[in-house]
């Protein structure tokens, strides 16, 4: 199972790295946010969204590459899940990062439109896994049915 599959329709280049190859982009995602957390100023809140920006960024490129070793649908569809939870989440920091003024929104740019396109990749790769693009929730996660 290949979420590459999932990316024709919802992938637009990226300002960030051309490769259509999602485990190159979330790997060049990545070092940008590294890149971007080297350069906060040092200060207790700078730190702290720093902290969680770094641990949500890096960590849609690591759940992406566990994904691509799943051994089941099952597992795949999990680690997808992961990847479009950190991706939106560090979309959330790097929002953060712009209103508490400690970077400019034009340093961010970049980072927050890839964000967007890596949740909308996932989302994608996750209902083509799932057998269907029709109707049913938009994220990884399923509405829980009442009985």
């Amino acid at each position: 199972m290949n979420a590459e599959g999932g990316t024709r329709n919802a992938e637009q280049p990226s300002r960030i790295v051309a490769p259509r190859d999602l485990k190159e982009r979330t790997k060049a995602f990545a070092v940008g946010i590294v890149r971007l957390v080297q350069e906060l100023p040092h200060g207790r809140v700078a730190d702290v969204i720093g902290d969680q920006l770094l641990r949500s960024g890096t960590s849609v490129a690591a759940n992406y590459r566990s994904a691509r070793r799943a051994r089941s649908r099952r597992e795949f569809l999990a680690k997808m899940g992961i990847v479009e939870e950190e991706a939106d989440e560090t979309s959330l920091w790097l929002d953060l990062l712009v209103e508490a003024r400690l970077v400019t929104s034009a340093r961010v740019l970049d980072l927050r439109h890839e964000a967007g396109q890596l949740v909308a990749i996932t989302v994608a790769s996750i209902r083509t896994a799932r057998g269907g693009g029709g109707s049913g929730p938009h994220s990884a996660f399923r509405v829980p049915r009442s009985s």
